[in-house]
């Protein structure tokens, strides 16, 4: 099927569901649901298929495709997703795109999808961040998610390392897909900074439930030394006794 489309219509909306219902693989529908417990209405398509598609439809007249958008599979969110962050347009203009997109998400896999293609973050890190901000202020659970993603994603650095820790003591959610985003942000900061990122365990304002899921994520990854696991450990018991 052709993507780059010069006009898109009702009709070659259809066909462009049927490409999608024909390029569906069962075996990874069973498998991928059984990842995205809240997954709806799913084809069962490969990621890199959807990405793909994407980023062919954002080469032609994606406005178009945009508008037509139902919204209603996970694929068409997901391909949704990846022409936003595909498109060749400044960044404050794919800010506003964003904020269109950021109601559609309803799981955490297109979330962290969209998140890891918005590429010019790195380029726009300042703009970027103020964007983060206004989004941690709405408190849903795909604004907070999408926030803390893009901080995994592109701001774990020298410069905004405080900052982070800053977000994240004043962050407070019951959303698990919030927490855990902020167990995996903050796991992979103690990665990168490990010295930092203690100093800030010793006196962080984490809820017990995500500052434990943080732990055990730093622990379960091979990049981190057995003896620093037994010390995260211990420090985790006094604290959490204390």
């Amino acid at each position: 099927m052709k993507l780059n489309k010069e006009h898109w219509k009702k009709q070659d909306y259809q066909e462009f569901l049927l490409f999608l219902e024909e390029h569906a693989d069962l075996t990874y529908k069973q498998f991928h649901s059984s990842l995205v417990p809240d997954l709806k209405k799913f084809y069962g398509c490969r990621v890199p298929f959807l990405k793909q598609i994407g980023k062919e439809i954002s080469k032609g007249n994606y406005q178009d495709f945009l508008k037509l958008n139902q919204k209603k599979m996970y694929e068409e969110k997901f391909v949704y997703g990846i022409v936003v962050g595909s498109i060749k347009v400044p960044f404050k203009e794919r800010l506003d795109y964003i904020r269109e997109f950021i109601p559609i998400i309803d799981n955490w896999a297109i979330c962290d999808s969209f998140c890891a293609n918005l590429k010019d973050f790195k380029k726009n890190r300042e703009e970027g961040f103020l964007f983060i901000q206004e989004l941690v202020r709405k408190k849903d659970t795909y604004s907070l998610r999408t926030a803390l993603v893009l901080l995994l994603d592109y701001y774990i650095s020298d410069t905004y390392l405080p900052l982070i820790f800053e977000i994240t003591d004043q962050l407070k959610s019951e959303e698990y897909y919030v927490n855990m985003a902020i167990a995996w942000l903050l796991s992979t900061c103690y990665i990168k900074y490990p010295k930092e990122t203690l100093h800030y365990f010793n006196h962080h304002q984490l809820e017990d439930w995500t500052y434990q899921k943080t732990i055990q994520k730093i622990c379960d990854s091979t990049r981190v030394s057995q003896e620093e696991k037994v010390a995260l450990r211990k420090q985790k018991s006094s604290f959490l006794s204390s």
